[in-house]
């Protein structure tokens, strides 16, 4: 909805049509990619085909993180889609997903700093700058404190920006439905344009339109293949995950976003902060109303929503869609207990993240869909 026609629509709710890029949704409910970990050695599994067919009613899913290369894991048993196998995986998710009407985009990632060498065959993480991220991992060795990443050599960052391009090729073939790019929470899209991990003196560093240059790059890259109305970007203006920080995150991000208008992409997806960012001090908050003037096409918003506030942020004008993430991992059939009013799945942290192939189905596709008839009368 473009800026100057920012008006108070009480009829769009949750459950309205919507027109997103080249697809017509039939809500306005997105499933939020969720890190999981059962790409068991970073395949796709039939499980994982299960558990995203479950959800299938969301307006639109947008898959986990998925690698883009071997250097780019950053968690055990997340997946890829730059290899063969990794795309013949993701086929058997895809088809789940379409044989209940739904549709699914894949989300392209790369961890950047937020990795270690044991989760890279003993290879340094690489980043815009050898400045290390804050938090630890578990990898094979154990839970281990973030490394300090090489540099990337400017030569190599085309080589980067081509492995998005490819693997946005290899999700075509794996029968998706589009793309969106991870440039949040700190993996290395956000990495080079947040000037407390970017402090490069080249063309990709100093200026906001230099540290901007990489992401445009990727965004570039990836519509080359697709076409805007078939690829989304995730940014988190207000997020710290591991160390993350930025000068001026409103001028830093307000460019970012201005400069994405041109590509007419499906949408931006766009983070509020959690209690962990606000505990840190000054962020900006709320994010999606500040840069809802900027931005001319499709916002969806994340970020502790339920049905009511839900509503009430699509009613405004500030975003077309809502994403939720733990009350879709809770309950794969939101939708309809939205609309009934019914009550939600209690949530279990503990089986969140797989831990091995044993009982990966504990937590992950065996939460119960809503039974009408179990309501007393």
């Amino acid at each position: 909805m473009p800026a100057n026609e920012l008006l108070m629509n009480e009829e769009m709710n949750l459950f309205s049509p919507v027109q997103l890029g080249a697809y017509n949704l039939p809500n306005r409910m997105v499933m939020a990619p969720m890190t999981r970990l059962r790409a068991f050695e970073g395949i796709p599994q039939l499980l994982m085909a299960e558990y995203y067919s479950q959800r299938a009613s969301a307006g639109l899913i947008v898959t986990e993180c998925t690698m883009v290369s071997p250097l780019s894991n950053g968690y055990i048993d997340c997946p890829g889609i730059y290899n063969s196998e990794q795309i013949n995986g993701w086929k058997q998710i895809t088809k789940a997903v379409h044989a209940k009407d739904g549709k699914v985009f894949l989300q392209l990632w790369h961890s950047g700093r937020v990795a270690h060498p044991a989760l890279l065959n003993g290879e340094l993480p690489v980043a815009p700058s050898a400045i290390a991220g804050i938090g630890q991992l578990h990898t094979p060795v154990g839970k281990v404190d973030l490394a300090t990443p090489r540099a990337l050599e400017t030569h190599e960052i085309p080589e980067i920006v081509e492995q998005f391009r490819t693997c946005a090729k290899n999700a075509e073939i794996a029968g998706f439905d589009g793309i969106e790019l991870h440039g949040a929470f700190g993996y290395l899209i956000d990495q080079f344009l947040q000037d407390g991990s970017n402090q490069r003196t080249d063309e990709y560093g100093g200026s906001i339109e230099n540290r901007a240059r990489f992401l445009l790059e990727i965004v570039e890259a990836v519509t080359s293949v697709w076409g805007g109305n078939k690829i989304g970007i995730k940014l988190s203006p207000s997020n710290t995950f591991y160390g993350m920080k930025d000068s001026n995150p409103q001028a830093t991000f307000s460019y970012v976003i201005d400069a994405l208008n041109p590509f007419k992409l499906a949408y931006i997806h766009l983070m509020e902060p959690n209690e962990v960012d606000l505990a840190t001090g000054e962020v900006l908050n709320p994010v999606t109303p500040l840069f809802r003037p900027i931005y001319q096409g499709t916002i969806i918003t994340n970020g502790g929503y339920d049905k009511e506030k839900g509503n009430a942020i699509l009613a405004s004008g500030n975003a077309e869609l809502v994403s939720f993430g733990k009350l879709f991992l809770a309950n794969p059939d939101l939708p309809q207990r939205f609309e009934l009013d019914a009550a939600l799945n209690e949530l279990n942290p503990r089986t969140f993240y797989g831990r091995g192939k044993e009982d990966a189905e504990k937590g992950y596709t065996d939460y119960p869909f809503f039974n009408p008839q179990l309501i007393a009368v």
